[in-house]
């Protein structure tokens, strides 16, 4: 079938399974099969297509060849682009030996320099038996690409060392990151080395924005839409971070109004637009204005724009993406979106209002505590009972008003939970009806950032 010693021979036997299933390209006993075994599309590529027993060894998949084989979800967006379902999840980290390694002779570098992907499309009506595999290629990482995951691993390893993988974060890292990797929290807890307290089990992975650059060139989807920040002079393993880099684009511009920027740059953008300080950003960071920020889409990186009062709070707290209510009651806190967006890297961009004229005043990459991820949970756990027992709405006042019990901003230092629709009719469906009001939907509502934890943690420290 294939020469297991030959990389190339490896890749090119994989491609037959393009635009194909499993139904139809393996001989698979069904009476044998589990339908919802974790994992279990991965392990049937590796017994049924490779011919070969899945395990978990620390070698690659294909040892003589240098070949690690990964089978990951896509999705397909409604202007019919690929892009990942999920982060590219690798091998799990070993807190007890991994600081005694080097990247160079890592278990994660050993197993995972040379990748062979195999993306199938996901399609929860489908048995995955039928899904359709739509891309099949291998990987190795770009130069600027490695210098960058290899100081990430770099800063994975150095908070093992500091005795704090119980407060590891995917938001510490750029392209690589520490996922949780585990049945239930409590299950998945494990020794580290230099510190008694025991840290959930965590797993090299890809981050999701970092699979979908991989996607694109895998697909050869259209690359004019990114602009780089980092070119070949810009980075090195001697020269600065990407933190470093950006951060100095900008500092030339401290004390300058928007005004000012902009005719710096020489543009006449319309100030009322959403896009105005997304297009300040991107002209200061050196990409064009109909382009998206390569590494920051590739990382992951929530960039956020936040004007400030004369008193430094800012104008608004920060709203995320809407949940729905169905789902939310589904999820346990590991998997929820909250959670992956705490543990996202932020970029800030403060502007203050002085004389009603905003003026750049810093910048500023962060993720939030390890504690207070566990702070905000509070907000998310009460959230979703509330929810569950169809509790929502405490009272209806005479104007019409409707107070409910979720966590409102005076309960919890970091998070609170508001409406963010349209208006009041602008609603998903609920899980169970609302006790006092028989209601089956309510208006659409979501996790913000208070104000208050925006100036005092991340603008102020």
């Amino acid at each position: 079938m294939y020469d297991i010693k030959s990389a190339n021979s490896i890749i090119q036997f994989a491609k037959k399974l393009k635009g194909k299933s499993l139904r139809s390209s393996c001989d698979i006993n069904f009476n044998e099969y589990k339908a919802k075994d974790k994992g279990g599309y991965g392990k049937l590529v590796e017994k049924h297509y490779f011919k070969y027993e899945p395990n978990s060894k620390a070698e690659p998949d294909f040892p003589k060849a240098g070949l690690e084989l990964k089978c990951t979800p896509l999705k397909l967006l409604k202007n019919g682009e690929y892009r990942s379902k999920e982060r590219l999840v690798m091998n799990i980290i070993d807190y007890l030996n991994v600081h005694q390694e080097n990247f160079e002779n890592s278990s994660f570098w050993k197993k995972n320099a040379h990748l062979l992907l195999i993306f199938y499309l996901h399609n929860k009506e489908q048995n995955l038996l039928d899904y359709l595999i739509k891309l099949v290629d291998d990987w190795k990482y770009p130069y600027q690409d490695l210098l960058i995951i290899k100081r990430d691993w770099e800063t994975i390893n150095q908070k093992i060392k500091d005795g704090k993988a119980h407060e590891l974060s995917e938001g510490d890292t750029f392209y690589l990151g520490a996922c949780t990797k585990g049945a239930t929290a409590l299950k998945s807890l494990r020794d580290q080395p230099f510190n008694k307290t025991k840290a959930k089990q965590r797993a090299y992975s890809l981050k999701q924005g970092y699979v979908n650059h991989i996607i694109a060139n895998i697909a050869q989807e259209e690359q004019a839409v990114y602009g780089k920040i980092l070119t070949q002079e810009t980075i090195s393993e001697h020269l600065p971070s990407i933190e470093e880099i950006v951060i100095s684009k900008f500092e030339p511009f401290y004390g300058k109004t928007s005004i000012e920027i902009e005719e710096h740059f020489n543009l006449e953008l319309n100030r009322k637009a959403k896009s105005y300080f997304a297009n300040l950003t991107k002209a200061i960071l050196g990409i064009g204005l109909n382009k998206k920020i390569e590494e920051f889409e590739k990382a992951d990186i929530q960039v956020k724009t936040i004007r400030l009062k004369e008193n430094n709070l800012p104008k608004e707290d920060i709203s995320f993406k809407n949940f729905k209510y169905e789902e939310i009651v589904e999820l346990d806190w590991e998997e929820s979106d909250f959670k992956h967006i705490l543990e996202q890297k932020f970029f800030f961009v403060f502007y203050q209002f002085e004389n009603d004229i905003l003026t750049l005043k810093k910048v500023k990459f962060w993720n939030m505590p390890y504690s207070d991820i566990l702070e905000a949970k509070q907000v998310w756990d009460k959230t979703v009972k509330t929810i569950g027992e169809g509790k929502i709405i405490k009272v209806i006042t005479n104007k019409g008003i409707r107070k409910t019990y979720f966590p409102k901003k005076t309960e919890n230092r970091i998070s609170h939970v508001r409406p963010h629709a349209r208006d009041k009719d602008d609603c998903y469906n609920l899980p169970t009806k609302d006790k006092l009001t028989n209601v089956t939907e309510y208006t659409k509502h979501c996790f913000w950032l208070n104000a208050r934890y925006v100036k005092d943690e991340i603008y102020l420290k």
